[in-house]
């Protein structure tokens, strides 16, 4: 049944949530801040409680307005933590860090050192959103609700997005006639180099793709991801090169804040002189290549065939490029002197720390977008220490955020 209880919030949860407690109940309240007195409606039972925001009743002074109307009106998921103002959106994201490495990893740690992004507004160079059909045909793109994932709304603009992002989506949803004659669809524009790319997904036939691309002149290239998720180019505008690389492959949307991580990453690997490195989850092999190209000899290990390719065109003789899962690669890759770990956030198969557990390379540098899978998987490197744990916030006004811990073998 439920019912309304008063708390106050004292820390900011790994998903964006507020957190307080109430007779030994831990009660998650989205968008509120630290040091707020609030009542909330929850239900259900057990030790933990999940309630939703009804009254502030002593506001805190790390909010802020929401900058964006979708964040309050749509309750919009894309952002959980916009509320709160910079300062205080930082450190709760040091916070998060440190409770996942104590709580799931048992290592003790200091509050790590946060590097600020240099813009907190209209970073993100990629937009993926949510295409559906309404009753009377028209196509709504739009993001859900964070209390309902099963609706959508229309998405006027998204302040943490660059404008060309934005103004692209805009043109492709006016040519909507010709997209897939089905309900629903997955669409993400990206800005490159070469100018926006978008990828369509979902759908088995698509017999308006052509005519899409051909009246949308500003895309730079367009590929379909059919339902069974396999990926064909549908237009290319770019100019004619040698190499061309695969622009539909995962890439970071924060493009300042990714270059300076990945120097930290190059600084760190080169700080223990290995002769062989394996760059695991290596994708278009960026890092993989700046490190072959000191001398270091580097298997990159990358599931996705384009990003696989394009890293094995660009490495060194003497490097090597593998299409393959990482669980299954690494163990033929080793031993080696390095290992760089840039893993999705569900983190690492458990076959990849046992492989690492077994051949102790001297320093294992893990990548990680999300702090509770980073932490379970020191859990399982017992003979491994955290040597240094540096977070990068890629993601200004949402919860997550980028880690580098550098691991080395000894006593935890």
């Amino acid at each position: 049944m439920a019912r309304m209880i008063s708390l106050e919030i004292d820390s900011i949860a790994a998903g964006g949530d507020g957190v307080g407690r109430n007779n030994g109940l831990v009660v998650f309240v989205p968008r509120t801040a630290p040091g707020e007195l609030v009542t909330a409606r929850i239900s259900g039972k057990g030790s933990f409680a999940r309630g939703s925001l009804r009254t502030i009743a002593r506001e805190s002074e790390q909010r802020i307005d929401p900058p964006c109307p979708h964040y309050t009106r749509d309750r919009c998921g894309g952002c959980q933590i916009q509320h709160l103002n910079y300062p205080a959106q930082l450190r709760a994201k040091q916070r998060i860090i440190r409770d996942a490495i104590e709580r799931i990893g048992k290592r003790a740690i200091q509050l790590p050192e946060i590097r600020r992004s240099e813009n907190e507004w209209r970073y993100r160079v990629k937009l993926t959103l949510t295409l559906q059909r309404t009753p009377g045909g028209e196509w709504r793109a739009g993001l859900h609700p964070y209390d309902d994932p099963s609706r959508i709304f229309a998405l006027a603009d998204c302040p943490i997005t660059d404008r060309s992002v934005v103004s692209t989506w805009r043109e492709i949803l006016s040519r909507s006639n010709f997209f897939p004659a089905v309900q629903s669809l997955r669409g993400s524009v990206r800005i490159t180099a070469d100018g926006p790319v978008f990828v369509m997904m979902g759908a088995a036939r698509w017999p308006g793709a052509d005519g899409l691309f051909a009246t949308v002149p500003s895309l730079a290239a367009m590929w379909w991801e059919n339902e069974e998720g396999l990926r064909r180019l549908v237009g290319d505008r770019r100019p004619v090169r040698t190499l061309q690389a695969p622009a539909a492959s995962f890439a970071q949307i924060n493009p300042a804040v990714a270059s300076e991580l990945r120097a930290h990453v190059l600084a760190t690997v080169a700080a223990h002189s290995p002769r062989t490195v394996v760059d695991a989850y290596s994708g278009a092999g960026d890092t993989a290549v700046a490190i072959a190209k000191t001398g270091i000899r580097v298997t990159a290990i990358e599931l996705d065939g384009d990003a696989a390719r394009w890293c094995a065109l660009r490495l060194p003789e003497g490097s090597t490029s593998v299409r393959a899962r990482v669980e299954e690669a690494l163990p033929t890759a080793l031993p080696a002197d390095a290992v760089v770990l840039n893993p999705p956030r569900a983190g690492t198969d458990s076959r990849v720390t046992t492989a690492l557990e077994l051949q102790k390379p001297s320093v294992v540098v893990y990548v990680s977008c999300n702090p509770a899978t980073l932490a379970r998987d020191i859990s399982r490197l017992p003979g491994y220490r955290i040597a240094s744990l540096l977070a990068f916030d890629m993601f200004p006004q949402t919860a997550h955020v980028e880690t580098v811990c550098e691991l080395v073998p000894g006593n935890a």
